[in-house]
């Protein structure tokens, strides 16, 4: 396996995969804002949150390419189309199982059981993240099988 594609081709994908779901937040696509999500786990200040949030997310990003990385040379190749369906199987799982979870361990997320005592900060994403707009769960589909097109383009697996 290209390890060195990994570390610097991962980067890239990781954080081109962030600014894309950002822009998609700033322009009314989706109200998911995935660095808010991630960095107020640590911290309360919505602008820090943030910062720390798209530092996480392009830490797990690092962490889901070597799985990607893993998966092409588990299968001694690595091309776009792997990389797609590795894509799609990395959203549905983010979808329909981490982002509906999420709640149950955040401590700024309200859950869909909060009653109107709750101080959290943060609407509970719900089933694909349909509470952050209907549009969210194709742009997230979009921008992650992008992710996983440009890793099966740019690892290579030996």
């Amino acid at each position: 396996m290209d390890w060195a594609g990994w570390a610097v081709f991962g980067l890239i994908a990781t954080a081109a995969l962030t600014a894309a779901m950002i822009t998609a937040q700033l322009v009314g696509l989706t109200r998911l804002d995935l660095p808010l999500v991630l960095g107020t786990f640590l911290t309360g200040d919505p602008d820090r949150a943030r910062v720390v949030g798209f530092v996480l997310h392009v830490g797990a990003g690092q962490g889901f390419a070597l799985g990607y990385a893993a998966a092409f040379a588990l299968v001694h190749r690595a091309d776009w189309w792997i990389g797609a369906l590795l894509g799609i199987v990395h959203v549905g799982i983010a979808l329909t199982v981490l982002l509906p979870l999420l709640p149950g361990v955040h401590p700024r997320m309200a859950s869909q059981r909060a009653g109107p005592a709750s101080t959290a900060v943060l609407e509970p994403p719900g089933l694909f993240a349909l509470n952050y707009g209907v549009q969210t769960p194709l742009v997230t589909a979009v921008v992650h099988v992008v992710y996983g097109v440009a890793l099966g383009l740019l690892l290579h697996a030996r």
